[in-house]
């Protein structure tokens, strides 16, 4: 039975700080805060996977309270939602996911990502889609003060025994 699961996150854009998206170093002036290397577009889809499986969101296994996941690489958050959904003998069949920035312009970097959202969900790059968006100047992502991720992720799960 393919379950259907969504994740939202968004973070604050700061001096100082690398802007990594989908696992690719994007050069901007500005980059994620946050605990993690702050991929918004990661941790969207790592709740979205976790949400199809019934599972809590990306703060109940990896808390921003325990030092071992500062400046972590999100990839291992997507690693962990691959293995849950193993653990459950579930499949990824699917995510689908939209960056909303102002700036920079993410679309050169799209493939790049696609490929690291793949490789660490252990699914066909043709499994995933990322699309991308600006917010039209308006609100805090207009005003370049934040990114924000929404992604939908579809999972097939065995029946209940």
């Amino acid at each position: 039975m393919v379950h259907t699961g969504i994740g939202y996150d968004v973070h604050q854009l700061v001096a100082g700080r690398k802007l990594i998206l989908g696992g690719v170093e994007i050069p901007h002036a500005k980059g994620l805060d946050g605990h993690s290397d702050a991929d918004v577009l990661m941790h969207a889809i790592c709740d979205a996977v976790l949400g199809a499986l019934g599972e809590a969101d990306i703060g109940h296994f990896f808390p921003n309270t325990d030092p071992r996941w500062r400046g972590a690489p999100s990839k291992v958050f997507l690693e962990e939602a691959a293995r849950q959904a193993k653990f459950q003998e579930a499949r990824i069949v699917n995510v689908d996911a939209t960056i909303i920035a102002q700036q920079p312009k993410v679309y050169p970097h799209i493939q790049e990502m696609k490929i690291n959202i793949a490789g660490a969900l252990g699914i066909n790059i043709n499994r995933v889609g990322i699309k991308a968006t600006t917010n039209e100047l308006m609100g805090f992502i207009g005003r370049e003060e934040g990114i924000a991720a929404m992604a939908v992720a579809a999972v097939d799960r065995p029946e209940p025994k």
